[in-house]
């Protein structure tokens, strides 16, 4: 597997969707999983599978002791991967941004250069294709595509890449030429292609244009509450309901529509307060609009936020919402739900398709967004139901069954 992000250092969707679906297929006992990532940290679990760091391997020499090499990516390789890379040289030292280990750097998030890294990382894939045994290639998202074409033009293996969002998703349909490029390249390369909703399925297929044949729909799942978040409290520390939106501050997440919702409920009761968690492009945009609404005194903004301070935040809150203008899949809400909090959702969003305990809404209608709002925080019978019956719905949507799903799709590209 090609991934980009692996937590405890993720920075979206991305990273949790990774963690939970290895996880799941690792509980069947004879697979074996590599994940490949541009730069881990070293504190990620690694209990379940092998984790390759990019910035880890070499790919040139230039006269580096041996003894050095080995200190460096030792915990990194195997000593048949040693060897193999000790006898062969990949590149021309001069044309790549090595080291003296002849390792190419990563920054491990999505910086200004993030096309050079992409391509880079690409290049580090056909060293590792060449030296680590798989039968089948997993590239998780866009950013991983070419990577995956390169080990499978390396190995001859079949590609399969994970579409956890597209770009129609990200932009609001305003596309980026390069990043369609890249992502209809990798589609047109994979044996099969995998989408976490059949919202994102139809716009693989029509967008795209992949037949239809080659792209088949996991669903998303959630990871069970450990031990640690399961006893945390809520810290709301005041009497008045919250409604929380906790997500990227971005035009794909709607965020100007939670803020307008707010002010008509605010205009029914007073004893409400709004969370906006998170952080991104809009943040100012929507700090500035609560002002214009007057609404500034019952709305807090938190900046990013990660770990145990989502539960936090998710436990001291009444109500979830997730007003995405288009959301591949979203697993903000099931973890929502997981905690007991009524929630409310996009009708165009993924994770709509299997929720049926969640309220759903277009968009774009603030007023039936307020409405579910003021009656989930007025009658409690309402917000008792859903509580209740979120949390027993999505305690039976697990990444263990999402695993097998995907196994089923080893399996048919394997026989191809």
């Amino acid at each position: 597997m090609f991934g980009w992000e692996f937590p405890p250092h993720i920075l979206g969707g991305l990273g949790t969707a990774s963690y939970g679906l290895t996880k799941g297929m690792a509980l069947q006992t004879d697979m074996e999983i590599t994940f490949v990532m541009p730069k881990p940290w070293g504190d990620e679990d690694q209990s379940f599978l092998r984790l390759i760091g990019a910035c880890n391997t070499p790919v040139v020499w230039k006269n580096v002791p041996w003894e050095k090499v080995k200190e460096r990516v030792g915990k990194y390789m195997d000593t048949q991967l040693y060897y193999d890379l000790r006898n062969h040289i990949y590149a021309d030292f001069s044309y790549y941004p090595v080291n003296d280990l002849g390792c190419i750097g990563f920054s491990g998030r999505y910086p200004d250069n993030l096309l050079e890294e992409i391509n880079n990382y690409s290049i580090v894939a056909g060293v590792i294709a060449r030296t680590v045994e798989c039968d089948v290639i997993h590239s998780h998202d866009w950013l991983t595509y070419p990577a995956g074409i390169h080990a499978k033009t390396v190995t001859g293996k079949p590609l399969v890449i994970h579409v956890h969002a597209t770009d129609f998703d990200r932009s609001r349909g305003k596309v980026n030429p390069t990043v369609y490029g890249i992502e209809k390249d990798g589609m047109d390369h994979a044996d099969h292609i995998i989408t976490v909703s059949n919202l994102t399925r139809n716009i693989v297929i029509e967008k795209y244009h992949q037949d239809p044949r080659k792209v088949t729909t996991v669903h998303n799942a959630v990871e069970p509450l450990n031990s640690e978040i399961a006893t945390i409290q809520s810290k709301k520390g005041t009497k008045d309901k919250v409604v929380t939106f906790l997500g990227r501050i971005t035009m794909q997440k709607g965020p100007e529509y939670f803020v307008e919702a707010a002010a008509k409920v605010l205009k029914k009761t007073d004893n409400v307060r709004f969370v906006m968690a998170g952080n991104g492009d809009m943040m100012n945009q929507m700090i500035r609009l609560a002002a214009q609404r007057c609404i500034s005194d019952r709305f807090h903004f938190t900046g990013f936020m990660k770990g145990t301070q989502v539960y936090e935040v998710l436990k001291s809150s009444d109500v979830y919402v997730m007003p995405s203008v288009s959301e591949p899949f979203g697993i903000s809400p099931l973890e929502a739900m997981q905690c007991g909090v009524p929630t409310i959702i996009s009708k165009q969003s993924g994770c709509a398709e299997i929720l049926e305990k969640a309220i759903k809404t277009d968009y774009w209608d603030i007023e039936a967004m307020a409405d579910a709002m003021y009656s989930i925080i007025t009658y409690p019978g309402m917000a008792e139901y859903l509580q209740l019956e979120g949390k027993n719905e999505v305690d039976q949507i697990t990444w263990e069954k999402a695993g097998w799903k995907v196994r089923e799709i080893y399996n048919q590209v394997l026989k191809q």
